[in-house]
């Protein structure tokens, strides 16, 4: 069973940058991960997402040209570096597991998905 902890979470300004790391514990060639996020009052959403097979990136629209997910298959680590943050992008911020092979719409359905972290909280004021 995959175990996942995040890290890098905290405040920040508007317009500042965050990196978030997690750290897989267990086998994690073969699976894709993601990150997802739960802002204040709302559903958790999906992020971002980086395949095993072929290091296909996938992003939410709101995020594209913002955010970088990166993995590290000899670490066992995926970052998610976030840039130009926005108050709107304050939420508390999950990693998670799923099975490699998803599609493009399958990547952004949560039920798919079979280990999640904690999550960290990231704050952005103005």
């Amino acid at each position: 069973q995959m175990q996942l902890t995040e890290s890098g979470g905290g405040v920040v300004q508007a317009g500042d940058s965050v990196r978030l790391s997690c750290s897989a514990s267990g086998r994690f060639s073969h699976y894709t991960m993601g990150w997802w996020r739960r802002r204040p009052g709302k559903e958790r959403e999906f992020v971002a997402a980086h395949t095993w097979s072929g290091g296909r990136t996938y992003y939410r629209d709101s995020v594209k040209g913002r955010y970088t997910i990166s993995r590290d298959n000899t670490k066992k680590t995926v970052d998610l570096q976030m840039n130009s943050l926005k108050d709107e992008d304050t939420a508390v911020y999950y990693c998670a597991a799923r099975a490699d092979g998803a599609t493009a719409l399958s990547v952004r359905d949560q039920r798919t998905y079979t280990a999640w972290g904690q999550g960290t909280q990231v704050t952005v004021s103005s």
